[in-house]
């Protein structure tokens, strides 16, 4: 298969249903790129957001994240401005230290994203965080070395945990440990 296999079966205004061959999925409109940020703190806590997400009907808990170059006038910033965009945005911390740990693909079967993870360091409290004006972001700081007892607990109080806060542990463990 080929792009050129590639038809448009619906559009959304930031969605498009698309069909290659008989495979349906999503690609978001003018995605330059998503990041992903892993904030620990100097005294070992990592610190995660939690937002209601509508697909799956529930509050998550999550690493902060967004879209690169969605705002108007930065469509062509750097990901790492990105990144230390959404940090401060979502959870009032800025970096010291950015650093890229890796890049992959979230769900191949279903969209097209493509994530860059980094690696968030020296933090500082700069502001309340929270997200934007169309986001309702609660910050948490949990202990990593306590991290799956944490998100066990928030589990079972009824939030959804997003697997990617687990893919980019395991490699700075293995790459900066």
């Amino acid at each position: 298969m080929t792009n050129n296999d590639k038809r448009i079966i619906w559009q959304g205004e930031h969605l498009d249903m698309v069909m290659r061959g008989t495979w349906e999925f999503v690609e978001r409109k003018n995605l330059r790129g998503i990041v992903c940020i892993v904030p620990l703190t100097d005294d070992g806590q990592i610190v995660l957001v939690e937002q209601f997400r509508p697909p799956v009907a529930s509050r998550v808990i999550e690493l902060p994240a967004g879209l690169v170059g969605d705002l108007p006038g930065q469509e062509s910033e750097p990901l790492e401005t990105a990144a230390h965009r959404e940090l401060l945005e979502e959870t009032g911390y800025e970096a010291g230290r950015m650093v890229r740990v890796f890049d992959g693909v979230p769900s191949a079967g279903l969209c097209d994203e493509h994530i860059t993870f980094f690696l968030a360091t020296e933090l500082t409290k700069a502001g309340p965080g929270g997200g934007d004006h169309n986001e309702d972001i609660t910050v948490h700081e949990a202990p990593l070395d306590g991290l799956l007892d944490y998100l066990d607990a928030r589990t079972q109080s009824g939030v959804k945990v997003d697997a990617k806060i687990f893919s980019p542990l395991y490699v700075i463990a293995k790459r900066f440990a």
